[in-house]
């Protein structure tokens, strides 16, 4: 088991127990590139309460096949799954209606009561640097959330308002106190969700290389103008650093650099769209059976 849990992230926790009372509806964004490792297990307290919207964010980086049968997948299980790339305003509309359609029993219910309709107050929550200030900002009339492409951007809770008759609540990014595998952890890792600080970056390219070559070698070779894959990815990092010329002094190959790039490059989307889980994994399965 591998732990790693900041202080702020307790913090957070303790703020949604206390503003659960104030909220209707809990939107949980989630990477599209890895819907199952992109969810925090400790939020199913909260989302067992609420009305639940489950957003697939990042589906520019995400191979778009895959992404269709996880939506079809959460959908199959209960759940309210949107497909939107928030950094370009894509599925708003849907999940606007999503917001819409989800809402509905709770406005019946202030009518009611002779009560007049109001907005619907939902808490964005979800990991560190999985988009949910950004699709915040998607959602208002200004940008009022801080974005960032590294986790932690957002250190407090903050209201925003929206022209769609929705106040969002903007909490910071939660991780889970203890991650269960090394896969997990090397995932989250991989799209930016952990530092960089905090799991050396070297070994965490060295495993994307070995699954990228078993995924997408063909990206690998083209990207990288390799004539074949070395068949461990060490190898392939020394590569990628000759032919990017990546070299130090007396010719020295410097390995980390390549590394960083591998890493770049994949979570910026230069390598194109890939996932890297799939619902019919034996991981997801489980959560099938659980659910």
């Amino acid at each position: 088991m591998i732990q790693w849990y900041p202080g702020h992230m307790a913090q957070t926790k303790r703020n949604m127990d206390a503003d659960m009372a104030l909220i209707d509806m809990i939107i949980e964004v989630i990477d599209a590139r890895i819907p199952r490792a992109s969810r925090n297990p400790d939020l199913e307290i909260y989302t067992k309460k609420k009305c639940h919207l489950l957003l697939l964010n990042k589906v520019d980086l995400a191979d778009a096949g895959e992404t269709q049968t996880w939506v079809q997948y959460y959908r199959r299980l209960g759940y309210i799954p949107v497909a939107i790339n928030a950094a370009r305003k894509q599925g708003l509309k849907e999940m606007q209606a999503a917001i819409s359609s989800a809402s509905q029993p709770m406005l019946e219910k202030l009518r009611s009561r002779g009560r007049l309709p109001r907005a619907v107050r939902a808490m964005v929550v979800g990991i560190p640097n999985c988009g949910k200030s950004t699709v915040i900002n998607a959602l208002a009339p200004s940008a009022s959330a801080k974005t960032g492409n590294k986790p932690g951007v957002t250190k407090g809770r903050q209201w925003v308002k929206t022209n769609a008759g929705i106040e969002l609540l903007d909490t910071p990014g939660m991780l889970w106190p203890k991650f269960a595998s090394e896969d997990v952890a090397f995932k989250l890792a991989v799209c930016g969700s952990i530092s960089d600080a905090v799991f050396p970056v070297y070994e965490v390219a060295c495993e994307l290389a070995k699954r990228l070559a078993n995924l997408v070698p063909q990206v690998l070779l083209d990207r990288y103008k390799l004539k074949e894959l070395p068949p461990f990815p060490e190898e392939i990092l020394i590569e990628i650093a000759k032919n990017r010329g990546m070299l130090g002094a007396g010719g020295k190959i410097r390995e980390d650099d390549a590394a960083m790039v591998l890493l770049q490059e994949f979570r910026s989307g230069k390598l194109g769209r890939i996932s890297l889980e799939s619902p019919r994994s034996p991981e997801a399965e489980a959560e099938g059976e659980k659910k």
